[in-house]
């Protein structure tokens, strides 16, 4: 029989959160606000972001597109091209949005990251058409202005930026490509000689480290299944490969994975005195429910709300080392924090199933290294629960 090999430990994914700055001010960078002032359905719309954040409103109200703009900045954030991140560029073009008198249409999306450096805002505007490229771009804290750019050539594929320096020469002035984020590129571009250029840097890696370590979840029962091939044991955003990474993460660490199996016990139907891995002879691996009396049930033959629940749960209790996310490699873990994106988070989940799960993630999220912000269509079940904020959409 062949059997996957055990795999490998790592350290542990979810450290402790470390205290406060002297001042108060927040260790962690973590986005507070988003602001879609002109993208898909959006018009004006500022969204607060607390540690557990539940967008809620019908249908067409545009809380996928809330999470897709999030989402969107992160891989910005992270130094991925413009057309990487927007394949279809004309969706995110607000309703009835008319082109000027160029044939140019876009729109606009930012964000508000809190940290050491006080509160950094982003604006990003995007031109759709008739080319995909950033058109300009800000960063700035309070009143002052730390990184400006403009698209002044439409025949270039650069914008022209600006930045703060302070000092003799309070402007340094140079050209960036158009199909990346400016914040992100600083680091390469700034020297950091005086107090000016330190501050651009803090406050461009404030925003870039908050950004980063998105994971986009929607886990998909119809493919959690099946047994799957051993791989890298890092989660997938449709919890596809869920039984790899049980098989690695049981192996990881005991205390969390007791705190997981108490989880999964709460929301399962039945006993369950553990959640297994167990390894095949064609070298792929299926996920188990140990009832305790020597009966196994194979987790394929859960119901899809059971199957939601158990990956939700994963997602919750374990870190960017097992999920497929994109840290700052250069920050220590302890300084950041892991947002998951839950569209349609309560999907197929029983009443008691979606308590638990929200008890568990306000739990998680109290602890400061992991935030969450879900799409449901009605949050009346979480109105008034302790550390939850809920933002109403309207169609």
């Amino acid at each position: 029989m062949t059997v996957p090999s055990a795999p490998p430990r790592c350290p542990s994914s979810s450290p402790a959160p470390p205290p406060g700055t002297a001042e108060g001010r927040p260790d962690r960078p973590r986005v507070t606000e988003l602001r879609l002032s002109a993208f898909a359905g959006h018009r004006r719309a500022d969204l607060p972001l607390g540690p557990l954040t539940l967008f809620a409103g019908p249908s067409g109200c545009g809380k996928s597109s809330a999470l897709r703009a999030y989402e969107a900045l992160a891989r910005l954030g992270g130094g991925a091209p413009l057309g990487e991140v927007f394949p279809d560029p004309l969706a995110c073009v607000p309703d009835r949005a008319r082109p000027d008198a160029q044939g140019r249409r876009g729109f606009r999306i930012g964000c508000t990251a809190d940290g050491p450096e006080e509160p950094i805002r982003l604006d990003v505007a995007v031109q759709a058409e008739p080319s995909l490229r950033i058109a300009g771009e800000r960063l700035s804290v309070g009143g002052l202005v730390l990184l400006q750019t403009a698209l002044r050539d439409p025949n270039r594929r650069q914008v022209e930026a600006a930045w703060h320096t302070g000092g003799q020469t309070p402007v340094t002035r140079a050209s960036l490509p158009d199909d990346r984020l400016g914040t992100a590129l600083l680091p390469l571009r700034v020297a950091g000689r005086t107090d000016g250029q330190r501050r651009v840097l803090a406050a461009a890696e404030q925003m870039v480290v908050a950004l980063r370590s998105v994971f986009a979840c929607d886990p998909r029962p119809g493919r959690m299944r099946a047994p799957v091939p051993t791989g890298s044991g890092r989660l997938l955003s449709g919890c596809d490969n869920l039984a790899d990474v049980l098989w690695r993460t049981q192996a990881e660490c005991a205390r969390r994975h007791t705190q997981f199996v108490a989880a999964v016990r709460t929301g399962c139907a039945g006993p369950v005195t553990d959640v297994l891995a167990e390894p095949l002879a064609d070298a792929t691996v299926r996920a188990l429910l140990d009832r305790g009396d020597g009966t196994r049930t194979d987790c394929g033959r859960l119901g899809d709300g059971e199957l939601r629940y158990l990956a939700l749960a994963l997602v919750l209790f374990t870190g960017p080392g097992v999920l497929e996310v994109d840290p700052a490699g250069e920050v220590p873990a302890a300084l950041q924090t892991l947002t998951v994106l839950a569209d349609n988070l309560d999907r197929a989940l029983d009443p008691g199933q979606r308590a638990e799960l929200l008890r568990l993630a306000a739990r998680m999220c109290d602890r400061g290294h992991i935030r969450l912000v879900g799409a449901v269509s009605d949050a009346s079940w979480a109105a008034g629960a302790e550390g939850v904020t809920v933002v109403h959409l309207k169609p």
